[in-house]
């Protein structure tokens, strides 16, 4: 564990301005057809702000809203873009008062944009994620607890969260980084009960079927329905005085261990939850490879957070337990037939 917080806070100079900070300000999001622009957009434009979105146009998203048809929308290749580097010359001519990156996956990318947006006073709002710290030591984890990260995708965040740090206390853009948990909710599969996406477990499960569950079952994940996701981006634009140079990780108030999870899921289908621990490498042998990996990578983990923060900060409250969020998630594929269940649900 680190001596000292790897997420603390910097002390930021000269990088406040006069610019809107509650309600008609110009918002540009970035990557606003995925999990949480889905529910950010429309909440925006409630809200009462000019709204920009910026997508590669090939998707839609998850939930249609009449509020998307007050939206400018912009069609662009992120990753093209800024291979020419011209991607944040693009954003820097939306003038925008603040900009939401909800798809930057490398530092090289997030330094690009934020030298492109450095003295327009724009505040940078930039979407992490809770697998910047690493395996619990001491739960629940904090922002100042944290341990390292491992693996590409959690080095590469915590690499872009402590750059963005770094960049506002040293008085340039005004940044705030959100490590939101496994986004879950209607349109998608969730991460499931053995911290991975193979539905065949909801399968099992609605039929009390036996599941093998890897390690000791007590195992845990942090679930956060991607409109509390939404929430908290939405409050640190609109309370940008309190949000500049924090870090907030962002999950439901509850969280769900493996075998709590797969008994939530049987009791859905009127089932008891028929399990059996399993080691890891008899788990293996039994499961496709990237269900597997994935297992590993959620499981191993066994993570719970802390949202004191972000409540006190940013007055952050979830509408969604990880109970409910899961539930929400699961209820849609059932509704959809994307996923093959034993019997109806029962709740």
């Amino acid at each position: 564990m680190h001596s000292a917080s790897p997420f603390r806070r910097g002390t930021f100079r000269a990088v406040q301005d006069a610019r809107p900070s509650v309600t008609g300000m110009r918002i540009v999001v970035i990557g606003a057809t995925g999990h949480i622009g889905t529910f950010l957009v429309p909440r925006l434009v409630r809200a009462g702000h000019d709204v920009v979105t910026i997508s590669r146009g090939t998707s839609t998203p998850y939930a249609d809203a009449p509020e998307w048809q007050r939206v400018e929308q912009v069609v662009a290749d992120r990753e093209q873009e800024d291979r020419d580097g011209t991607f944040g010359e693009r954003i820097v001519g939306l003038g925008a008062d603040a900009v939401v990156d909800l798809v930057c996956f490398t530092r090289s990318s997030a330094e690009a944009l934020v030298r492109a947006l450095r003295g327009t006073g724009t505040h940078l709002v930039h979407c992490g994620s809770i697998w910047r710290a690493g395996v619990s030591h001491v739960l629940p984890i904090t922002e100042d607890n944290a341990t390292a990260p491992f693996g590409e995708y959690g080095t590469q965040k915590d690499a872009i969260a402590r750059m963005l740090t770094a960049e506002t206390a040293d008085g340039g853009l005004a940044t705030t980084s959100i490590h939101p948990g496994h986004i879950s909710g209607p349109g998608w599969t969730p991460i499931g009960p053995l911290g991975n996406l193979d539905t065949a477990v909801i399968t099992r499960l609605s039929g009390g079927e036996t599941v093998h569950v890897p390690g000791l079952g007590a195992e845990t994940m942090a679930h956060v329905h991607a409109d509390d996701v939404a929430q908290a981006f939405q409050l640190a634009v609109e309370h940008r005085d309190r949000a500049v140079g924090e870090d907030f990780f962002i999950t439901a108030p509850t969280a769900l261990t493996a075998r709590g999870y797969a008994h939530l899921v049987a009791s859905w289908f009127g089932q008891e939850a028929r399990l059996e621990s399993v080691p890891w490498d008899r788990f293996r042998e039994t499961t496709a490879p990237e269900h597997a990996g994935a297992s590993w990578e959620h499981l191993s983990r066994s993570q719970v957070f802390s949202i004191e923060k972000p409540r006190r900060v940013l007055g952050y409250e979830p509408a969604w337990t990880a109970e409910a969020t899961v539930l929400d998630a699961v209820r849609w594929l059932v509704e959809h037939g994307e996923v093959e269940v034993a019997g109806p649900l029962v709740v």
